[in-house]
């Protein structure tokens, strides 16, 4: 069963905001920013290390197919999470669940280092390694066809619009078997809003993120993201 969610309309006084606080970049600065961004990357965590980001322990209760994936209840499930970074949420789900050996991947190799210096990292459970998902082959890492489940937390946002389509085909071929127009089937593909308050500051946040999960036909398979 597909489920959608429609975001709610903005206010006009909301829309005006927007449109006044948008601000784009030159074409000049767009490209240098395209071609530099796995040093930023590097950059962002040779500042923030692994304070930046919390550990995800909701992965689970969002998304009920890595359970329901299963044939039985201790199925040992593979899982591909994509744009690790350095290991908010492959820690966490490694931890929760001892069934899983997880193939992890990211574009910096600083975040990926991180991983690797981890306490709870083990290649027993775990094998990281750097990648640029636009471009870069998985097979030297990934057997094809071995994987059930691929993450993608947080991470098409990160990736250029004109990119993104081929980081669905990089995926799609580990498998067992924009994600419709790359042969998925569409789960859910719905928004999630939620709200950043900083008592101290007296600050209230509204977030809005878009939270999908498609299916590759005929296998049970899941990709899920945000």
């Amino acid at each position: 069963m597909t489920r959608t969610v429609i975001i709610r309309i903005l206010s006009p006084e909301e829309a005006e905001r927007l449109a006044k606080g948008k601000v784009l970049v030159t074409d000049f600065k767009q490209m240098k920013l395209e071609k530099e961004a796995q040093k930023n990357w590097d950059l962002f965590y040779k500042r923030n290390s692994t304070n930046f980001f919390k550990d995800r322990h909701w992965t689970t209760r969002e998304f009920q197919e890595l359970k329901a994936c299963r044939e039985f209840e201790d199925q040992k499930l593979t899982i591909l999470e994509a744009g690790c970074g350095v290991g908010n949420c492959l820690f966490p789900l490694l931890e929760e669940d001892l069934n899983i050996f997880a193939y992890a991947c990211d574009f910096s190799p600083r975040a990926v280092e991180y991983v690797k210096k981890n306490s709870l990292y083990s290649p027993e459970r775990c094998k990281v390694f750097q990648c640029d998902l636009t471009k870069d082959d998985l097979t030297e890492n990934i057997p094809a066809g071995s994987v059930d489940v691929v993450t993608l937390i947080f991470v098409l946002s990160a990736i250029h619009p004109d990119k993104m389509h081929l980081v669905l085909k990089n995926i799609y071929k580990f498998l067992f078997q924009l994600f419709t127009s790359e042969g998925y089937e569409q789960v859910a593909n719905e928004y999630v809003q939620r709200e950043t308050v900083n008592r101290k500051e007296g600050l209230c946040v509204p977030r809005v993120f878009l939270q999908g999960k498609f299916r590759k036909p005929l296998e049970k398979t899941e990709v899920l993201a945000d």
